[in-house]
């Protein structure tokens, strides 16, 4: 009788133990978490990023941080705590995102961080970045060409605790800086959205109605930065550039309406995530710390390459 107790008390520990566990055959989950899903150019790359994930055959869900380290910080806790066993990640912060992959890496969760940066180099496993600083460096170059080297103009830039807010107005800065005739009348943060942005640049041209061009430092802004420009009937002789490749600025550029744009690539960077996040869990460790993705010039003269067809 002691010896069938012993058994079954073996049989119920073990049976404890295994809960929450995946079996052999039960696929990892893979989380796609978002910084924001009300701006286009996320959605095609939380889309792209789960896409990838499930083709590889892993069960995949976004999360929406909307642009809140709390929210974000939410998310983090809820998916560890659910069982999800990798995480493709675009931080809301680039320092204040840390302590939530340190989070993550603590329960043996993977983090793969796509297009935004953290500023850390041991938090994420491996981080796949547009390279903002040069596309901006051609940016600048064009916006200097537009205006013929002199004018004022406004600079619109994203989040101030974005690390690529500041390398692409970097980039434009190492560039249009050099021409001294070129005035810098105000620099104000949007927020990465296309209604501050609007906002942003009505205030400014009030103080400023003599404006020549506006550098945004991503599409969404810039298309806010053109609808305050339409309002004010100065669409048709105020430049704009923005940063991202969005559809609707292509088409714009196209039609001559705005003047340039920085494409970046979602799908290449979401590629990358998803395939290292596989490749992680058929047992590789060592994985480059950051990987740079391209970003191409678009202006009128190559739009039409970039157009959805």
């Amino acid at each position: 009788m002691k010896k069938i107790k012993f058994l079954l008390f073996i049989i119920l520990a073990f049976g404890a133990l295994s809960c929450g566990k995946k079996g052999d055959d039960e696929k990892p989950k893979v989380a796609v978490v978002i910084s924001t899903l009300n701006n286009p150019w996320f959605v095609v790359l939380a889309e792209a990023a789960a896409e990838n994930a499930q083709k590889l055959g892993y069960e995949t869900k976004i999360f929406d941080s909307q642009n809140n380290p709390a929210t974000e910080s939410d998310n983090f806790e809820n998916l560890i705590s659910s069982g999800y066993d990798a995480i493709l990640f675009n931080p809301t912060d680039a320092d204040g995102s840390i302590s939530n992959i340190l989070k993550a890496k603590e329960a043996g969760v993977p983090v793969f961080c796509m297009d935004r940066e953290v500023n850390s180099n041991d938090a994420a496993t491996a981080q796949i970045l547009s390279d903002n600083y040069s596309g901006c460096v051609e940016i600048g170059i064009e916006f200097v060409k537009a205006l013929g080297g002199k004018g004022k103009y406004v600079e619109i830039i994203g989040l101030v605790g974005d690390n690529n807010t500041w390398a692409r107005s970097g980039g434009f800065h190492s560039v249009v800086d050099k021409f001294p005739d070129l005035q810098m009348v105000a620099q104000q943060s949007g927020d990465f959205d296309r209604n501050k942005a609007m906002e942003v640049l009505e205030t400014i041209m009030q103080a400023n109605p003599d404006i020549e061009a506006v550098f945004c430092g991503n599409d969404a802004m810039a298309l806010g930065a053109y609808q305050a420009l339409q309002a004010a009937g100065k669409a048709d002789r105020v430049k704009v550039f923005g940063f991202d490749g969005a559809d609707e600025v292509v088409e714009k550029i196209d039609e001559g309406k705005i003047v340039a744009t920085g494409m970046q690539h979602p799908l290449v960077m979401a590629e990358y995530a998803a395939r290292y996040a596989d490749e992680y869990f058929k047992g590789k460790r060592d994985f480059p710390q950051r990987v740079p993705v391209e970003v191409e010039l678009v202006v009128k003269e190559n739009a039409e390459r970039f157009l959805k067809k």
